[in-house]
């Protein structure tokens, strides 16, 4: 019954991860990077998302919280996710989305930075990174009342390491499939300045819209 309850999770984290500001934010820190980052930060937000549904259910067990205060959670969710659309309409708008291409090994490379000149794309890439595991922390928080409605079903909302990693299991296999799609696409269409700034703006503003769908 306990590997059961472990596989329950697992598929929660699953259908979790379809939640359009999940798929959202992760498009946002993905867009323009190449194959093998954009996995690498997939991983960093499903990490995040895990850790900080952890830290939080562990603090709810032992605190008695109302609906009312557990709502804030969304509200945050959905601030970051109005940020980061403000933020990439803003970019775009601004013409600080940059596109860059040289050839190495006899392969083109295509290299998408912000701002008015080139930044080391390493400084840029481990930027991004922590970026991804704070703000997936940060929605973390959103989830963690549905996530202990599950639980209370399975293990009396006992929250344990392991419901914790089989969660961000379920989370991250969906994340790394969503973000490999956007490598496709990064791979494929984000090869002129005119097409990242489209991309990039579309992105911005599907953030807005999905993040003032779950505040109002």
């Amino acid at each position: 019954m306990e590997h059961m309850g472990y596989m329950l999770i697992f598929w929660y984290g699953i259908l979790h991860a379809f939640g359009p500001d999940h798929l959202t934010a992760i498009a946002d820190f993905s867009i323009g990077k190449s194959r093998a980052k954009t996995l690498w930060i997939t991983m960093a937000f499903a990490v995040g998302h895990g850790i900080s549904l952890f830290i939080f259910a562990k603090i709810l067990q032992q605190v008695n919280l109302s609906e009312e205060i557990l709502g804030y959670g969304d509200i945050i969710s959905s601030t970051v996710i109005l940020l980061i659309g403000a933020y990439l309409l803003y970019m775009a708008a601004t013409d600080r989305i940059q596109i860059g291409k040289h050839t190495h090994e006899g392969k083109e490379h295509v290299h998408i930075w912000f701002g008015k000149s080139h930044d080391h794309d390493d400084a840029d890439f481990e930027k991004r990174t922590a970026s991804a595991l704070t703000v997936g922390a940060l929605m973390g928080i959103g989830g963690v009342r549905g996530m202990l409605v599950t639980l209370s079903a399975i293990a009396h909302n006992e929250v344990n390491l392991w419901m914790v990693l089989s969660f961000t299991a379920g989370v991250m296999l969906i994340f790394m499939v969503f973000g490999y799609f956007i490598s496709l696409i990064n791979d494929n269409l984000l090869t002129s300045k005119r097409n990242v700034r489209v991309a990039f703006a579309l992105a911005g503003a599907v953030s807005l819209v999905v993040g003032s769908q779950m505040i109002f």
